[in-house]
């Protein structure tokens, strides 16, 4: 081979050898967004230390959680006027330490209520706590929104990520069974934050893990979400009995309050049906929705499919939920008093946040026909959601 052909060659193999050895767009993403970064947010009172991590991406996006509940505390959209936080919560960890109606929590065993606190599973009863009158709420009064998880932060080609882990004893709060449990937050560039939560159990036991973040497209502090509009992509909705569990029955959403489909012209705002489900006069009712939604088409095949549109038409400001699972709870919240000040000052009063809950139905335990609950040694709970904003 003579010089002049062997230097050509060289000069045609160098730019491909540089290639190779490049950074792929993955990788120059992943170095360009670091991992989650920790500070600390408090102290519990066995003196065990809680931080509060912190995902931040390019654009403006930002997110912070607790180690104590694997409470998501913030969300910052990015707008013109600057960034604007859509979820509800503290500043501090002690406000959330001296009690709340669960924001921003990953709530578990079993979300959202069990009738009478009780549950049969292969010819043996489970009593669980009664923290909801005759009810069972949320895995009960030391629930996973009271555990402290173990934080592990990842960079990842997606963006920032948090990985999050408990572990529930057999017999906590009633449910049979050691449960390891998993939730890990990503935020993306693209403006998503995405919730993969999933278990797994040494014996057969029940779970229906949810994210319950109050949210408010106007920002956290704007007060009611009344002029907000709501889509919902479901026909059909639970209704309840005055405690708050499921009939059984499965109703149209059809010429009710309860519609909020996205063929409704206009689209349905949340004060239109706060309006049309008012307290009732004993107040043992607060009025507004509190109800399971059945998404359209679910199976149970993992795939991702639309749940609901939130948007604050005077901004503009939006956010699509899509996930795996076969209902979505919709809590309008009725229960805010005006007695919870939040970040900056923000007073919650009644309505001033929603809560789009994406989960198994309500109450399945008891329900044969409904989406099971029921979790086994040897298999996964998996329940994945992504929240995509817009400015």
């Amino acid at each position: 081979m003579s010089r002049l052909v062997w230097l050509v060659l060289v000069a045609a193999l160098v730019p491909l050898a540089r290639s190779a050895v490049a950074a792929s767009p993955s990788e120059e993403r992943t170095a360009a967004m670091p991992a989650p970064v920790a500070t600390p947010f408090g102290t519990l009172p066995d003196g065990r230390a809680v931080n509060l991590w912190t995902l931040e991406v390019p654009g403006g996006w930002k997110a912070t959680i607790s180690e104590y509940g694997a409470i998501l505390t913030s969300l910052h959209v990015p707008s013109a006027g600057g960034p604007v936080d859509v979820v509800l919560g503290f500043d501090s960890l002690e406000p959330y330490l001296a009690g709340h109606p669960y924001f921003g929590a990953t709530c578990g065993r079993v979300s959202n209520r069990i009738a009478k606190g009780s549950f049969e599973l292969d010819g043996r009863t489970h009593t669980l706590a009664t923290n909801n009158g005759a009810n069972h709420l949320h895995g009960g009064v030391t629930g996973f929104d009271k555990h402290l998880w173990k934080a592990t932060p990842h960079a990842t080609s997606s963006g920032p990520a948090l990985e999050l882990v408990t572990v529930s004893p057999d017999g906590e709060e009633g449910y049979p069974g050691r449960l390891a449990a998993k939730v890990v937050y990503t935020l993306t560039p693209a403006g998503e934050l995405m919730v993969d939560m999933s278990a797994t159990t040494d014996a057969p036991t029940i779970v229906n893990m949810v994210h319950h973040s109050y949210w408010n497209m106007a920002g956290q502090r704007s007060g009611p979400v009344a002029a907000q509009e709501l889509t919902v992509f479901a026909d059909a909705y639970l209704p309840v009995d005055g405690g708050g569990i499921p009939t059984g029955e499965q109703a149209r959403v059809e010429g009710s309050p309860f519609d909020f489909r996205p063929e409704r012209r206009p689209a349905g705002t949340i004060g239109a049906a706060i309006a049309a489900l008012p307290a009732s006069a004993d107040g043992t009712n607060p009025g507004g929705v509190d109800h399971n939604y059945c998404i359209r088409g679910w199976k149970p095949d993992g795939v991702l499919r639309p749940v609901a549109v939130l948007r604050d038409p005077a901004s503009g400001r939006r956010m699509e939920i899509v996930s795996d699972q076969p209902g979505v709870q919709v809590y309008t919240g009725n229960y805010l008093d005006g007695s919870l000040t939040g970040k900056g000052g923000a007073v919650y009063g009644k309505h001033g946040g929603i809560c789009l809950e994406t989960q198994k139905y309500p109450d399945s335990i008891h329900h044969a026909d409904w989406p099971s609950t029921r979790l086994d040694p040897g298999q996964t709970y998996r329940h994945r959601m992504i929240h995509r904003f817009t400015k």
